[in-house]
C-alpha cells in the first residue's frame, strides 16, 4: 500500500493494478479508463471484488455505480443494476442511473426555500407542474461532476473514496460544502456507502444514491414480481406536483402497505390518488426507526433467481420508485431498451422538501457540524 499513490496514474492510463492494490488480501481493485467527461477530463472506472467473487464497478463521474454482479441461488453472477456501457450515454441522457445525488436529493418545491431569514432560489429542473421544482441537486448536481478518487484496501475489503467541493452559490445553494463518499464492498456481500459533509455556511444537505435495481439481471424484464418489504408504517403523501403535502399518514389499508412482503405489481394499478400522482410508486416512506441508528429499511426478494437484497440505513426515510418513467428510450448495457418498470430504486434519505416542511426532520447543516450517514445494500439468496 505504500506505493499506491505513485501507481494510481498508471491505473488511470488503463493498467489493471489488482495485484498491487490487494497486497495479498482476497479483495481486489481493478482500474480502467471510461472515456472523457463534457470538459474533456478523463473518467475512471474502479471494479471492487470481494473474497466471495462479488463485483461492483463505480466511476468517478457522478460517483455512478455502473455494475453490481451478485450471485443467484446457484452461484451464477449477474449484473443487477441498470446503466450504460459508456460515459457518453451517462452524459447525454440518464434518469440518474446509479448516481450520487446532492446537494439535496429529491424535490424542493418551486426551487425555493428560506433559511435564517434569507430567501434562496435554486435551479428548477423538473416540471411535473407548470411551476416546477428543484430535483436531485439541479441541472448540474453531484451526479454530473467529476469527483476526485482514491481506491484502497483496508481490513481485507476494497473501497473507493470520492471527494468533491461544491462552491458557494452552486445551483443556487448557500455555502461551500466539502463532501466525501466512501464505497466499500465488504466480504459479507454488502455495498456500504458512507457519506460525509462539512459547510462554512448553513445549507440544506440530503445525499443519496440513485441505483436502479433488477434482481433478475438488468435488461431481463420487469420488476413487478419482485417481493418488497418496507419497514415503514407511514408515508408522506404528495400533491399533483409530487411535492409532499406536509402530512405523515399511515399506510395500513392502502396500496402503500409493504410492512408484509408483497409483490411490487400486486397493487400498483389500483385506483388510488397517490398512485395516480406518481404514475405508480414514487413516494417517500417514513421508516420505523425506534431508537434510531442503523436499522433495516427494506428488503427485496426475486423468486426466479433467488436473489435477496436488504437495505440498512441511518436515514429516516426511503424513496421507493418503481421505474414508472422508463419508456424504452434508454438503451442498457446489453443493448436492450429499459422499458416501463424494468428497474426500481430504494433511495435512503431525509424526506423530500424537508427544508420547507417544519414538521419533517431537518436537512440543515451548519458550520462546525458534521454530516455523517451510512447506507448498506446487502445481497444474499433464498
Amino acid at each position: 500500500m505504500k506505493n499506491l499513490k505513485k501507481l494510481i496514474p498508471l491505473a488511470i492510463a488503463g493498467v489493471a493494478l489488482a495485484s498491487v492494490l490487494t497486497a495479498g488480501n482476497p479483495s481486489t481493485i481493478k482500474v480502467r479508463p471510461f472515456g472523457k467527461d463534457r470538459n474533456g477530463e478523463e473518467v475512471t472506472a474502479y471494479t471492487l471484488t470481494n473474497a466471495k467473487g462479488m463485483k461492483v464497478e463505480i466511476i468517478n463521474y457522478g460517483g455512478i455505480v455502473t455494475r453490481i454482479y451478485a450471485p443467484d441461488r446457484n452461484g451464477k453472477l449477474a449484473d443487477v443494476v441498470l446503466g450504460y456501457e459508456n460515459i457518453e450515454k451517462y452524459i447525454e441522457a440518464t434518469p440518474y442511473f446509479g448516481a450520487l445525488i446532492g446537494r439535496v436529493g429529491n424535490r424542493i418545491d418551486k426551487g425555493e426555500f428560506e433559511l435564517d431569514g434569507e430567501k434562496y432560489t435554486l435551479v428548477r429542473n423538473n416540471f411535473p407542474t407548470e411551476e416546477g421544482c428543484h430535483l436531485h441537486g439541479g441541472t448540474y448536481g453531484f451526479d454530473k461532476v467529476l469527483w476526485k478518487s482514491q481506491p484502497y484496501i483496508s481490513g481485507n475489503e476494497a473501497s473507493l473514496k470520492l471527494w468533491y467541493t461544491s462552491v458557494d452559490g452552486e445551483e443556487g445553494y448557500p455555502g461551500t460544502l466539502k463532501v466525501k463518499v466512501i464505497y466499500t464492498l465488504t466480504n459479507k456481500n454488502e455495498l456500504k456507502i458512507q457519506y460525509f459533509a462539512e459547510t462554512d455556511k448553513a445549507t440544506p444537505v440530503n445525499l443519496t444514491n440513485h441505483s436502479y435495481f433488477n434482481l433478475r439481471g438488468e435488461g431481463n424484464g420487469d420488476i413487478l414480481g419482485h417481493v418488497l418489504m418496507l419497514n415503514a408504517d407511514n408515508m408522506t403523501p404528495v400533491d399533483a406536483g409530487l411535492i409532499p403535502t406536509g402530512e405523515i399518514t399511515p399506510v395500513e389499508g392502502t396500496p402503500f402497505d409493504f410492512t408484509t412482503p408483497t409483490a411490487i405489481g400486486a397493487r400498483v394499478n389500483q385506483e388510488d390518488e397517490q398512485l395516480k400522482f406518481g404514475l405508480g410508486y414514487d413516494h417517500n416512506w417514513v421508516l420505523n426507526k425506534g431508537e434510531g441508528g442503523m436499522t433495516l429499511a427494506a428488503s427485496v426478494y426475486e423468486p426466479e433467481s433467488g436473489r435477496f437484497m436488504e437495505v440498512f440505513t441511518e436515514e429516516p426515510g426511503i424513496q421507493f420508485y418503481g421505474g414508472n418513467f422508463l419508456d424504452g428510450t434508454n438503451i442498457g448495457k446489453k443493448g436492450i431498451p429499459y422499458e416501463y418498470r424494468t428497474g426500481f430504486c430504494l433511495e435512503t434519505q431525509h424526506f423530500p422538501d424537508s427544508i420547507n416542511q417544519p414538521n419533517f426532520p431537518s436537512t440543515v447543516l451548519r458550520p462546525g457540524e458534521k454530516y455523517e450517514t451510512t447506507t448498506i445494500y446487502k445481497f444474499s439468496t433464498k
